[in-house]
């Protein structure tokens, strides 16, 4: 993960109103291990964060300067040292306005990872933990707090710069159950949501269901593929990258590399061909299993409380909206 650019200004600032105060460093920070690591790291927690924003920029503006910034630095016209400068300083004044929030160590990362280029912005703080010296001594130390990370976006840069087309090329971490102390963070990047995450997950998964049930696949190759789907877009959770519609297809049936792409586009779901998958949803998306004296049942576990019901007492599943196919044969049955 070669390190282009990398620099760490400290936002001063107490969630009471007082003013923020800003140490800007006035020079990037020198390669090293530690750097690497801490970058690395950064990546890993942030990419396991749940509840995270797909998006683009708004229109460049006064309001939303960030974007034009970046540009110029990309074009040449202004070094790293001097965007982020701008860029802070921009971060402190919203800070300063925005009384729920406080301060801490702003990393910004120019880095490349493959063939992208990203730009992370991340406010990092400390946590205090204890450490034994040298001379054996037990004294107290401060280390960066990773799982505590609730400020961050992650711009691909490179989507960015060659697909004008694209409405998820910023990722950021939204507040919890709604809470606002995050829009000011938002503002700054000056994005907007363009992919709702949960949604177009929720969609692929019910077009994956319509795809199992329209094969009339055995139970065990419909478990198959659903472990498949589920692992190929865990991964590209894992790793910050989204779902491939034709990729996943390929992962679902080596046989038929098109078979799930093709039942996507007759159907006309509106997916959009890449999709940032969004791993609570994901989780719900397991199937139970019951085999037993000539019965079979099998469903996914997001039926459960809609499509299927559950009573323990009577020990009785009900299900809604039976499958066309089995609906026919117990008509047939009865004829």
């Amino acid at each position: 993960m070669p390190i282009r650019h990398c620099i760490v200004h400290l936002i001063e600032k107490k969630p009471d109103g007082s003013p923020a105060v800003l140490h800007a460093r006035d020079s990037e920070l020198a390669e090293s291990q530690a750097m690497e690591n801490l970058l690395a790291d950064l990546n890993e927690s942030y990419n396991a964060k749940q509840g995270k924003a797909w998006g683009l920029f708004h229109e460049e503006s006064g309001a939303y300067p960030f974007s034009g910034w970046l540009g110029r630095y990309l074009e040449g016209e202004t070094d790293f040292t001097a965007f982020s400068r701008k860029a802070v300083e921009h971060l402190q004044k919203l800070m300063e306005e925005s009384n729920l929030s406080t301060g801490g160590h702003v990393l910004f990362a120019h880095y490349q990872q493959g063939m992208t280029d990203y730009l992370a912005i991340a406010l990092l703080h400390h946590s205090e933990g204890v450490t034994v010296t040298d001379s054996l001594e037990v004294a107290p130390a401060k280390h960066l707090d990773l799982a505590q990370l609730h400020l961050a976006a992650r711009i691909n840069i490179s989507e960015w710069r060659n697909n004008k087309q694209s409405k998820q090329y910023i990722s950021f971490i939204k507040g919890k159950n709604g809470k606002k102390v995050s829009d000011y963070f938002r503002d700054f990047i000056g994005c907007q949501e363009g992919v709702d995450a949960p949604s177009e997950t929720r969609t692929l998964l019910k077009a994956f269901s319509d795809f199992v049930e329209s094969e009339d696949l055995a139970e065990e190759a419909a478990r198959e593929k659903t472990s498949a789907l589920v692992d190929y877009a865990s991964n590209q959770a894992r790793r910050g990258e989204p779902m491939t519609l034709e990729e996943l297809s390929e992962v679902i049936d080596e046989e038929r590399p098109r078979a799930f792409f093709d039942h996507i586009r007759n159907k006309d779901y509106g997916l959009s061909p890449e999709i940032p998958p969004d791993k609570r949803t994901l989780n719900q998306f397991r199937r139970f299993t019951g085999r037993a004296e000539g019965l079979s049942i099998s469903f996914e576990a997001h039926l459960l409380g809609s499509k299927i019901e559950y009573d323990e007492a009577q020990d009785t599943l009900i299900i809604h909206n039976l499958p066309t196919q089995l609906k026919d044969q117990l008509k047939r049955r009865k004829e």
